[in-house]
């Protein structure tokens, strides 16, 4: 059986977004809410391909915005809810959020005191964004709850506040996590934030749960869920992976430009990894690349370079069973999710496509950029 990402109808660059593997996700996750008893949204931070929406809306709740323009992104292209958390707001932020979204957390007290009465107003479910000071995640970049972390209100500084108008508290410390941290978390929340819990309506579990990763404990989750929710029977309790949502559900096609020597072969790709991919580069971690290895586990080595003038946007060195030919495919897995929303038009250089391989197979360009997407960047 022949390869679909090799379908010459599929442009290089290009994010392909498998259409069958984005379903089996959601309908874990509705397994997920259902046996839980949860609301999962879309944390489009991590996802934001609003061509999907409308299947994701089939079986997610909503969406979290961390800004106006990601909230119209929701409203307008998914309609269901929408929640909202940034590390600040603006005054314009506020006067547009109130017309988007359902809920709004703040990351400050004095934020929130500042807005309160106007979200108030406008029937807005207020929310406050706590650091449970409980570490999981295993990048320094990603941990919100690092020593001297700007995201969220520790407990020593909810005492003596007047919480009066407080629905829910948002958490979240998780980066690509198991059950067990969730679990881990919880006890944390619960350790730190218990006196407070009566007075909620909901509290928001954030993002970080990698539910649909193969070896993810589902079971595990769905009993930690479970009992949370029987130690607080009146907190209506909300999850927004973003990595989950989209979690191994399609590649980035790039294609071999050029080879060229120095010390060692180095194969040019038609896409860069600080424009395109920039996690390689910010993490790092090194991309999966299909029927490729590590360096000398194969008999071809080749380093990969991107197509920026940054002397650094190199992708390490992978081995291959052939040599490289111009011209040739190669397919770095698992690039929808933190990716496409990081993208930028540095250099000028071609921006990668986005399409969608349906489950019959059959590919749907579903956006290709031009000349007036690098213009209208800048001015």
């Amino acid at each position: 059986m022949s390869d679909p990402m090799l379908n010459p109808t599929i442009p290089s660059p290009c994010y392909v977004c498998e259409e069958d593997k984005l379903l089996e996700n959601l309908r874990l996750m509705k397994h997920v809410q259902q046996a839980a008893g949860v609301d999962i949204i879309l944390a489009l931070k991590g996802f934001s391909m609003w061509s999907t929406f409308p299947l994701v809306g089939e079986y997610l709740q909503g969406c979290t915005a961390s800004s106006v323009w990601e909230a119209k992104l929701a409203k307008y292209e998914m309609g269901k809810e929408v929640h909202a958390y940034s590390p600040a707001y603006k005054q314009n932020d506020i006067d547009e959020l109130i017309k988007l979204v359902n809920h709004l957390s703040f990351n400050s007290l004095s934020q929130w005191k500042r807005y309160k009465e106007q979200l108030e107003d406008a029937g807005i479910s207020i929310g406050l964004r706590v650091n449970p000071e409980h570490r999981e995640a295993e990048t320094e970049l990603y941990d919100p709850s690092a020593p001297g972390s700007r995201l969220g209100v520790k407990a020593s500084d909810l005492e003596g506040q007047d919480l009066a108008g407080i629905d829910g508290f948002h958490v979240h410390n998780l980066c690509e996590c198991d059950s067990f941290a969730t679990e881990r978390t919880i006890k944390a929340v619960e350790a730190k934030f218990s006196k407070w819990l009566p007075n909620l309506k909901w509290i928001n579990l954030g993002g970080g749960h990698l539910m649909t990763r193969q070896g993810y404990d589902l079971d595990h989750l769905i009993k930690t869920l479970k009992d949370f929710k029987s130690r607080h029977p009146h907190l209506h309790v909300i999850m927004e992976p973003g990595s989950a949502v989209a979690w191994q559900t399609g590649p980035l096609i790039a294609e071999v430009v050029d080879i060229v020597h120095n010390d060692e072969a180095i194969a040019i790709l038609d896409i860069s990894a600080t424009a395109h991919m920039p996690d390689v580069l910010e993490m790092p971690y090194r991309p999966e690349i299909r029927n490729a290895g590590i360096a000398g586990e194969k008999g071809f080595d080749y380093k990969l370079g991107g197509n920026s003038c940054l002397a650094g946007d190199v992708i390490e060195t992978y081995s291959f069973d052939h040599q490289l030919q111009i011209g040739e495919r190669i397919i770095f897995e698992d690039m929808i999710h933190y990716t496409m929303v990081k993208t930028s038009f540095f250099n000028g250089v071609e921006h990668p496509s986005i399409g969608v391989l349906r489950t019959n197979d059959e590919f749907e360009l579903v956006k290709e950029f031009s000349y007036l997407d690098f213009k209208s960047r800048l001015s």
